[in-house]
C-alpha cells in the first residue's frame, strides 16, 4: 500500500496560516509533572497468576525493557527469573497449564493478530510454537483432568470458521475433534473434553446455540436447537460455562429482560433458577470455583463494580480482604485447593496492588505494585457521573479533574473503543496523563456501549455519527454549563471507534471541538465493512445491523453519509492521526484515504504510521513517540502543560522512516 511522504501541512484555519506542528516553546512544567515512561511504559509487573499446586507464581515483567514471563517459587518470589526471551511488542497472554511444570501464551506478527499458541517449559525454559504461521489460533478449553493436553480452534483449512482440535503440549500433536462445517463461531466443552454446545450468528444478526447429541461415528454430531437469541439480545445472552461435573450449565440471559439474569440450568432435568438479575447495569463479572467450577459471586458495574457473594465460605473470606484493601477488589488465579488467591486491590488514583491470601490462615500478604513508581506522585480522582442526553437517556460517565482544579478548565473527551464495549472506574492511564497535564477527562458511556442492558446498547444501531455523536456532544455541554469546561478549549479523543467519533466529530462539530486525535480510527465505513478478517465472518450480520448494510442501496448510501471521508472538506480543525500498519481490523487505508484526502484540500493535519504495530500500540518505544507527539499537539491547542520530546525518542520507534526523519525535523 503506497505511504504517504509527507507528514507535516501547512493549513489555512479560519484565514489564519497554522503549522500543525509548531516549534513553541512548551509552557513551564511544574514540579509534579509525571513522566510519560511512568505512565505508558511496560509495568513493572503484570498479569500475577498460581501455577494449579500453589508451587509458582508468575506474572509479566521487562526483560530489556520487552514483557516477558518470570517465574519465582512461592516461597521465593523475589528470586523470579525470565523463562521467555520475546524482542518484539512483548508477551499479553499467557496461562499455566495443569502439569505444573508448562506456561502457554499467545503471540501474533507485530500486531497482525494471528496469535500463535507457545509452550515453554519452565525447568527448561524450551519454547515451542505448536500453531501454524498466517492462522488464527483460540484456546477453547483446559481441563486438570488432561494436565498434558489442551483444545484450541485454527482457522488454517477455512480461514473465516475454527476446526477444533485436541492439542498435545509436549509432543505437539494435533487430533481433529471437530471439523466446522457448520459456521459455528463459539463452541462449549466439557472437563472431560465432549462437545456439549455450539453457537452460530442468525441472518438476523441473533445467535442459535445448539446442543450436541454424538453420533456413532467420532467427530460427527446431531444438532438440537438449545436456545435462539434475536439482534437485540447478542451482547446481554451467552452460555458461560458448565459445573466440572458437567450437570449445570451457567448463563446470562436477558430474552424477556432489559437487564440480564444469571441462571442455571440442572441438564439432566432441565430445570431452570434464576441465581441473580442485574440492577441498573448487566452482570458482568463472575467468580467460580476452580475445582467445582460452582459460581461463587457475580458483579453488576454500574458507575463502580459491586460483588454479590452467592457462597458462604466464598463470602467469609472476600470479606476479610476487603475490609484490608482500600480499593475495589478483584479476585485473580487461585490453586486448585483453592487455599492460596492472587488478589489484586485497583484504586482510581493509585497503581494496582497484588497481594497473595491465604484461606487456611485468613491471611493477606502485599506482593508488589504494577509500577510502583506511581506511588511517587499524587493522582487525580475519578468520579461516577451520569449525564442526561437530549431524549432523556442517563448516560453513565466519569469526570477526572486536574488536582487543585479551580473553575473552568480545558476538557479532553476521552472516546472509548468498541463500540460495544464501555468505560470503567479505575486507574486510567491516559485519563491521569491528560489530568495531570491541565485537561479535565470526561468518559461517557455514549448509546451503543455495553454493560447497561439491551435496550442501551439497541438505542445505538445504526447511530453511527447520528446520536451516538449527539450524546458526546450532550456531555460536553453537560461539563460546559457545571463550570467544568472552557467551552474554547475542548479536544476529543478516541482510538478504534472512538477514532472514528473523533474523525466525525472535526467533520461535524468544528465550533464544538479545537482538535481531534484519532488512533486506528475508520474513516470510511463501506471499506472497513468490506476488510475485516475472514475469521469475523460470524460478526458480519451484527455488523450490518448495527453499522450499515453494505449489500443493500439504501445501506450503502447510509454508510457513504457517516463516513468521515465523505465529509473531509468540513474539516476545519487540526487532527492528529495515528495508525499501526499491521492492524488486522481497521486497515491502514483506513488512514491513508483521509490524509490523502486531507492533503489535496490542505487542511491541517499530522499523520504517525507505526511500521510494528496493529490495533493499538504495545512497544514501549511507539507509546512513548505516540503520547509525546500527542501531548505537544495537544499543548499547541489547548496550552496544556508538556513535558519534553527528545529526537532520541522518535528516533527509537518504528515510525515510517519518512515519517521518522520528518519528526526529527520539526522536533
Amino acid at each position: 500500500m503506497k505511504k504517504l511522504a509527507l507528514l507535516l501541512c501547512l493549513a489555512v484555519i479560519g484565514g489564519l496560516g497554522y503549522l500543525i506542528y509548531t516549534k513553541k516553546v512548551a509552557p513551564k512544567m511544574n514540579d509534579q509533572l509525571i513522566p510519560r515512561n511512568v505512565l505508558f511504559g511496560n509495568p513493572e509487573k503484570a498479569s500475577v497468576k498460581l501455577s494449579s499446586n500453589g508451587e509458582y507464581l508468575s506474572y509479566l515483567a521487562n526483560l530489556n525493557g520487552v514483557l516477558n514471563i518470570f517465574t519465582a517459587k512461592v516461597s521465593a518470589i523475589h528470586e523470579a527469573s525470565s523463562i521467555t526471551k520475546d524482542t518484539g511488542r512483548g508477551i499479553r497472554q499467557y496461562f499455566w497449564l495443569y502439569d505444573n511444570k508448562h506456561i502457554a501464551y499467545m503471540k501474533d506478527d507485530g500486531g497482525d493478530e494471528n496469535w500463535r499458541i507457545h509452550i515453554v517449559d519452565i525447568a527448561s525454559k524450551e519454547d515451542k510454537t505448536l500453531t501454524p504461521e498466517k492462522a488464527n489460533a483460540r484456546i477453547i478449553n483446559v481441563s486438570d483432568k488432561f494436565p498434558e493436553e489442551i483444545l484450541i480452534g485454527l482457522n488454517d483449512r477455512d480461514e473465516s470458521y475454527h476446526d477444533v482440535y485436541r492439542l498435545n503440549i509436549v509432543s505437539g500433536e494435533k487430533t481433529l475433534v471437530l471439523q466446522n462445517d457448520k459456521q459455528f463461531s463459539d463452541f462449549t466443552f466439557d472437563d472431560d473434553y465432549n462437545l456439549r454446545f455450539a453457537s452460530k450468528t442468525t441472518p438476523e444478526g441473533g445467535c442459535q446455540y445448539f446442543k450436541a447429541i454424538p453420533t456413532n461415528e467420532p467427530g460427527k454430531y446431531d444438532w438440537e436447537i438449545f436456545i435462539e437469541t434475536g439482534l437485540e439480545d447478542i451482547y446481554t445472552t451467552n452460555l458461560i460455562d458448565l459445573t466440572h461435573d458437567g450437570k449445570t450449565l451457567y448463563l446470562l440471559d436477558s430474552r424477556g429482560h432489559n437487564l440480564n439474569v444469571l441462571k442455571e440450568i440442572n441438564l439432566e432435568t432441565n430445570a431452570e433458577k434464576i441465581l441473580a438479575e442485574g440492577k441498573k447495569a448487566d452482570i458482568g463479572g463472575i467468580i467460580v470455583h476452580p475445582r467445582t467450577g460452582i459460581i461463587e459471586a457475580y458483579s453488576i458495574d454500574y458507575l463502580r463494580n459491586e460483588w454479590t457473594c452467592l457462597d458462604e465460605e466464598f463470602e467469609t473470606h472476600f470479606n476479610v480482604i476487603k475490609t484490608s484493601l482500600k480499593g475495589d477488589v478483584n479476585i485473580g488465579s487461585r490453586t486448585l485447593d483453592d487455599n492460596t488467591w492472587v488478589v489484586a486491590d485497583m484504586k482510581d488514583d493509585g497503581p494496582v496492588g497484588y497481594y497473595l491470601y491465604k484461606k487456611d490462615k485468613k491471611n493477606l500478604t502485599f506482593l508488589f505494585h504494577h509500577r510502583e513508581a506511581l506511588t511517587k506522585y499524587q493522582l487525580a480522582k475519578m468520579e461516577g457521573i451520569t449525564i442526561k442526553a437530549r431524549d432523556g437517556l442517563e448516560l453513565p460517565a466519569y469526570l477526572t479533574k486536574p488536582l487543585n482544579a479551580k473553575g473552568p478548565t480545558a476538557l479532553v473527551l476521552l472516546v472509548h473503543g468498541g463500540p460495544w464495549a464501555r468505560d470503567n472506574w479505575g486507574y486510567d492511564p491516559e485519563a491521569q496523563w491528560l489530568a495531570n497535564r491541565g485537561y479535565a477527562v470526561l468518559q461517557v458511556n455514549f448509546r451503543s456501549s455495553t454493560g447497561f442492558g439491551k435496550a442501551f446498547i439497541s438505542k445505538g444501531n445504526l447511530e453511527w455519527g447520528g446520536k451516538m455523536h449527539e450524546d458526546l456532544l450532550d456531555a460536553v455541554n453537560w461539563a460546559v454549563k457545571k463550570g467544568i469546561a472552557d467551552p474554547a478549549k475542548i479536544a476529543i479523543y478516541g482510538g478504534s471507534y472512538g477514532g472514528y467519533a473523533a474523525l466525525w466529530a472535526a467533520t461535524q462539530s468544528g465550533d464544538v471541538f479545537k482538535c481531534a486525535v484519532d488512533i486506528v480510527g475508520p474513516s470510511n465505513l463501506q471499506t472497513l465493512l468490506s476488510t475485516f478478517p475472514a475469521y469475523w465472518a460470524s460478526f458480519m450480520e451484527i455488523a450490518y445491523k448495527q453499522v450499515g448494510d453494505a449489500r443493500t442501496e439504501e445501506g450503502r448510501a447510509l454508510l457513504k453519509d457517516r463516513s468521515p471521508l465523505t465529509h473531509v472538506d468540513k474539516i476545519k480543525i487540526p487532527v492528529l492521526i495515528a495508525q499501526g500498519e499491521k492492524d488486522p481490523r481497521v486497515k491502514q487505508d483506513e488512514s491513508e484515504q483521509i490524509v490523502a484526502a486531507m492533503k489535496t484540500k490542505n487542511l491541517g493535519y499530522m499523520y504517525m504510521l507505526f511500521m510494528d504495530e496493529g490495533h493499538g500500540f504495545a512497544r514501549p518505544e511507539n507509546k512513548f513517540a505516540f503520547y509525546g507527539i500527542a501531548e505537544r499537539f495537544l499543548s499547541d491547542n489547548l496550552k496544556g502543560q508538556c513535558e519534553g520530546l527528545t529526537d532520541d525518542e522518535i528516533a527509537k520507534s518504528t515510525l515510517t522512516p519518512e515519517h521518522k526523519a520528518l519528526l526529527v525535523k520539526h522536533n
